[in-house]
């Protein structure tokens, strides 16, 4: 009876990720010893990604991770990187036969951001460096080290398209058989692999950033791709020559980066056609917000964050100075001789006596 119950699920999870639900996938590219991934077919939530980088770098997650992809690995000997590259307009990369890949279930939109906060909680008194980048959205975030290691990179459009044309840019180096130099299409796709060009260029420059004690995140959005699907077809050789261009820089960029950490750095790749609609996501958030409604009725505010222990000592150091200030006063006031002490009636005698 259980045999005849799995075999209709088993087709059902075929069916769905035919149909497209488990179509994405995430990959990994290089990955240290003290990280383990296995090798499967289990599919991922797509919502549970930052939570699979969360644990492969040693941070503890909200909800436990019931997805068998990831093995504990050694708890001692965590990666000091984390590199994840989203690619939209495809949901399969043709990667090297090393990597590793999963099929991604219910690819929703996602962020770091509760990484690069844990890292940034954890480690503010030390070099972090995080990075969180989308060139075609020229949005950027940048904590700690980021700042100055990356002061020279390009992030908005006009600064990708300038770079693009200098003496050093990939363009001198790149095949671009069929895609072209005059079509800003083309040149949003190139100025994406500029930046994975210009990012393991930087950071070369400052190798000790790698080596020392505190974690590095990496988080890059790659939408060219997929506008040139749009503006090409799926099916033309503008797309075909285009995914093979970003697959051989994405291994590239993957094996710079992993050599610049000494083999101690997790490069991983979400290859999504299209994020779901974000229906789920606000449901999910919908019964979120009643259910903590429910725990706390006023709605206050979370009570703590790493600034409180800073808050709480100056303002009961500053309360005990006053308090022993005023004590202090008080007694002297009280054991003082008017005679003798007070500049008042000294002055005062003395104008008695004058007069």
């Amino acid at each position: 009876m259980g045999r005849r119950g799995a075999v209709p699920a088993a087709v059902l999870l075929a069916a769905a990720c035919l149909a497209g639900v488990c179509g994405d996938e995430f990959s990994i590219l290089r990955t240290p010893q003290s990280v383990v991934f296995r090798d499967g077919s289990w599919p991922i939530p797509g919502d549970r990604i930052p939570d699979v980088a969360a644990l492969s770098m040693g941070f503890s997650v909200e909800e436990d991770l019931s997805w068998p992809g990831l093995a504990v690995g050694d708890l001692f000997h965590r990666p000091r990187a984390t590199v994840l590259v989203t690619v939209k307009g495809v949901d399969k990369l043709t990667l090297p036969v090393k990597g590793i890949s999963y099929p991604i279930e219910n690819a929703v939109p996602f962020s770091l951001d509760s990484v690069a906060n844990a890292i940034h909680t954890l480690f503010s008194e030390e070099t972090p460096v995080v990075l969180q980048l989308a060139p075609s959205e020229e949005r950027v975030y940048m904590v700690g080290k980021a700042n100055s290691v990356f002061e020279d990179l390009s992030v908005t459009l006009r600064q990708l398209r300038n770079r693009l044309f200098q003496d050093n840019s990939i363009l001198s180096s790149l095949p671009l058989n069929s895609l072209s130099r005059n079509n800003e299409v083309d040149l949003l796709f190139l100025s994406e692999l500029q930046v994975l060009h210009d990012i393991a260029s930087l950071l070369s420059r400052h190798k000790h950033l790698a080596k020392d004690h505190s974690p590095d995140l990496y988080s890059l959005e790659l939408a060219g791709l997929e506008e040139i699907g749009k503006r090409y077809g799926e099916d033309s050789q503008q797309f075909k020559d285009a995914s093979q261009i970003l697959v051989d820089s994405l291994q590239k960029f993957a094996d710079e980066m992993y050599n610049l950490y000494s083999g101690n750095a997790v490069v991983e790749v979400v290859a999504v056609k299209t994020f779901n609609s974000p229906l789920t996501r606000k449901t999910r958030s919908i019964l979120q917000s009643s259910q903590s409604e429910s725990d706390n009725p006023y709605n206050l505010a979370y009570p703590y964050n790493y600034n409180y222990s800073v808050i709480f000592n100056i303002i009961l150091w500053m309360m005990i100075g006053l308090a022993l200030a005023v004590i202090v006063i008080s007694y002297n006031l009280w054991n003082m001789d008017p005679g003798y002490d007070s500049i008042i009636y000294r002055m005062t005698n003395q104008k008695i006596r004058m007069d």
